[in-house]
């Protein structure tokens, strides 16, 4: 894991603690001041600061994902580039993940079909406004 930015403030958002991690970033719960409320703002790691195709990568993902409006689509806030590190804030959506229930035991068919409509409905509205979501999975 790359070095915690926990305490750190990435231009108005104040880090909390990490929530989660991938291949393009850190997503940590974080606090915004100016709306008094909880975000998550995923930073990129420092090794691809300089990498111009993740870096266009990431901002084309985020512009992407402020398009949609959706109830089964978090809502991008903001992104942008403070101190060289670039950052995307995201609506904080509490609760657990689909591997974290899963990890519980196999989920009944009335307990996984409300999901499964919820994220095929997600998907479709990606997909109608052109959005091809490529890294899909039970910890997202």
């Amino acid at each position: 894991m790359v070095r915690p930015l926990t305490g750190q403030t990435i231009a108005r958002y104040r880090l909390l603690e990490p929530i989660g991690e991938g291949g393009m970033g850190v997503v940590y719960r974080a606090e915004d001041p100016q709306l008094s409320r909880a975000v998550a703002v995923k930073v990129l790691p420092e090794r691809f600061a300089l990498d111009t195709a993740a870096l266009r990568r990431f901002f084309d993902e985020a512009r992407a994902a402020s398009a949609l409006s959706h109830p089964h689509i978090c809502t991008v806030h903001d992104a942008g580039e403070h101190e060289g590190r670039p950052y995307l804030v995201m609506e904080l959506v509490q609760g657990r993940t689909l591997s974290a229930m899963l990890a519980d035991g196999p989920l009944s068919l009335d307990a996984m079909l409300p999901l499964a409509i919820q994220l095929a409905d997600a998907l479709a509205a990606a997909h109608a406004a052109g959005i091809v979501h490529c890294d899909s999975s039970p910890a997202t």
